[in-house]
């Protein structure tokens, strides 16, 4: 099992008091009203997929893991409650004994997720619940949004006919909104297709190939361009990667790392890229590729940056760009297209006399209608195909070698019957009874899940515009359990039973 307490990034962190003011005073109202241990069941989901993508992948699963593993709260924590005024000592004593409980079942990371399926389903007493909502989602709506450009973004990559296959490096460290969001952010990106990442820390944390040149400051500081590519070459004769767009790319730039590059090569040695940041890409890219074929380096590698996303890669593409590697940033470790995902929280269920009852939250927009009670997600696969997940009551059983009719939750008269499908349940144990019981796997076995996963999908759902839905129906008992509670919360006041 990953050892997570001692990875890098997590040293010295506590994040116990991670959370909104509102998360305490409902435990202290639980709490003081005598029902704190009531047990309850909340799940994690979203309701659309963001930058009008087909899918979500599923991350920060992990950081969920490390999160109530260590959650505790100090002398320090309590001492500020304290001195808030709000709280009775009664409560303030209790919570110094206070840690997670609780059960957690989630789909794994580096899978890829649908809207309104649950991401994670927490169970346990309320008022422990309750605290780590806000903690759970600002882990799995950071790391899954990002995740989800990244792939985004090598898929665009990766349509390159001259460089199928053309690798995308993340670089997003100072543009990102803070250090976490760098080092989480570089992890998802990974996650999501990212051959490796600028960002040391998150290098070091999670074992990430990291990659860097020189900037423009180096070239600079030099006499000369040359002078400031060749002190360059000396130092890193393996891995010589030379920026030629400090001064001018095609009239000194590009010459001059011509000029190293065939030093190198009658040293024995060779220049292994070049790496243009500004100006026309696709116009400069074919310049330089015909500079460098001439002289006589033709294995040399033209890489790109310069505030680049999923549509300006296509573009490059389309234009015949010579570019065989991407180097990505603002717009990747942010997300700047679309900025969150929009996870939720919400009770579906609750125990009442050792009974699991269904908890309903109505609303007057049907997509903010929740789905009730203990429910488990299953995937259906023909010919090894993923064709719908199914949404299912956790106790339910269905029998692969009869027809099974699926439907639109909304849209019912949408039906269709699959025959000879294989099922794969999403959801695995992660803690049971506040014990972690699954193995966190490490970053690059996710990030081979995911290229695994986008295999099980047609490709009209992985298209980046304008995607074919991919179904997520609900088994005819949870529709029907819906409905029923629905139509007991119409009925008039005073006449709901």
């Amino acid at each position: 099992m990953m050892e997570i307490a001692q990875l890098p990034v997590y040293r010295d962190r506590h994040l116990t008091l991670l959370t909104d003011l509102y998360q305490l005073t409902m435990m202290y109202g639980q709490f003081n009203a005598g029902r704190h241990e009531i047990r309850v069941v909340f799940d994690v989901f979203y309701r659309s997929n963001p930058c009008g993508n087909g899918y979500v992948v599923a991350a920060g699963l992990e950081q969920v893991a490390w999160y109530l593993y260590h959650l505790k709260f100090t002398e320090g924590d309590i001492a500020y409650l304290r001195s808030l005024n709000m709280f009775s000592e009664a409560f303030l004593e209790y919570l110094r004994n206070f840690s997670f409980h609780g059960d957690v079942y989630a789909i794994p990371e580096g899978t890829l997720v649908f809207p309104n399926e649950p991401l994670l389903r927490v169970e346990g007493p309320i008022v422990e619940v309750q605290l780590i909502e806000s903690a759970i989602l600002s882990f799995i709506n950071h790391q899954s949004l990002i995740a989800t450009k990244a792939r985004r973004i090598v898929e665009a990559a990766r349509t390159n006919p001259l460089h199928p296959g053309s690798p995308v490096i993340e670089m997003g460290l100072r543009r990102a909104q803070n250090v976490d969001a760098s080092v989480f952010g570089a992890r998802a990106a990974y996650i999501g297709g990212c051959v490796g990442t600028s960002n040391l820390m998150a290098g070091e944390s999670y074992n990430i190939p990291v990659s860097g040149t020189q900037g423009h400051s180096w070239i600079q500081s030099f006499p000369s361009e040359l002078d400031a590519f060749l002190a360059y070459a000396e130092a890193f004769p393996e891995e010589t990667v030379l920026l030629v767009d400090t001064y001018d790319v095609l009239r000194s730039g590009v010459p001059n790392a011509i000029e190293v590059g065939r030093r190198m090569r009658d040293a024995g040695r060779s220049l292994k890229a070049i790496r243009i940041d500004s100006g026309d890409l696709a116009y400069l890219s074919k310049r330089a590729r015909r500079m460098l074929d001439a002289a006589g380096l033709t294995d040399v590698k033209i890489i790109a940056s310069s505030d680049l996303d999923e549509y300006t890669i296509r573009d490059l593409v389309t234009q015949g760009a010579e570019i065989d590697a991407w180097g990505v940033g603002t717009h990747l470790i942010t997300s700047s297209e679309c900025p969150a995902l929009g996870c939720v929280y919400k009770l579906v269920a609750q125990q009442v006399d050792g009974v699991w009852e269904p908890r309903i939250k109505v609303s007057e927009n049907p997509n903010k209608v929740t789905n009730p009670g203990r429910k488990k997600v299953l995937r259906l696969f023909v010919d090894n195909q993923a064709v719908a997940d199914l949404i299912a009551l956790d106790y339910e059983h269905f029998d692969p070698s009869e027809p099974l009719e699926l439907f639109d939750p909304i849209h019912t008269y949408k039906r269709k019957v699959i025959e000879n499908y294989r099922i794969e349940e999403l959801l695995v144990p992660i803690f049971e009874r506040g014990q972690l019981v699954y193995e966190l796997p490490q970053a690059h076995d996710i990030r081979e899940r995911v290229d695994l996963q986008v295999e099980q999908f047609a490709a009209e759902i992985r298209r980046p515009l304008k995607p074919h839905e991919y179904h997520v129906d609900l088994s005819q008992e949870l529709w029907d359990l819906k409905q029923s509670l629905l139509h007991q919360w119409r009925k008039p006041e005073g006449k709901k039973g």
